[in-house]
């Protein structure tokens, strides 16, 4: 059985970001990219992008003298993953509490509210 990678951590979620956005890069384009919203030392992305080789969650591609690294873990698990961490670490694992939270911010537009329906209209649908 193939081995989960872990959760990533802000950073390296941060680093998975840029791949998932622009597929297989460089570490000076990840780099590149990370510093257009702060500063980040380019050696601090080389350092972050090896653990997360040596953790599962990147593999490299070090056939030309520039190695690029493609994310070995989709967005959607790992946004899975994330969730299921926050839901159960924030609201002692209930869905329920943590829509009632998100909806209940005001920040909802009456648009979302609508696909909002449609999901949960065709979540029941496929029950029956």
């Amino acid at each position: 059985m193939a081995k989960q990678a872990p959760i990533p951590t802000d950073s390296e979620l941060e680093i998975l970001q840029v791949l998932w956005q622009h597929g297989p890069s460089t570490v000076r384009f990840v780099n590149e990219d990370l510093n257009k919203n702060k500063e980040v030392g380019y050696t601090t992305t080389l350092k972050i992008m090896q653990i997360m080789l040596e953790k599962g969650i990147v593999s490299r591609d070090a056939a030309n003298r520039t190695h690029i690294y493609k994310a070995d873990v989709s967005e959607d698990a790992a946004q899975k993953k994330l969730l299921d961490r926050f839901m159960d670490a924030t609201f002692r694992g209930s869905a329920m509490k943590l829509v009632a939270q998100a909806l209940g911010s005001g920040r909802t537009s009456q648009e979302e509210l609508e696909k909002i329906k449609e999901l949960i209209k065709n979540l029941e649908g496929g029950k029956q």
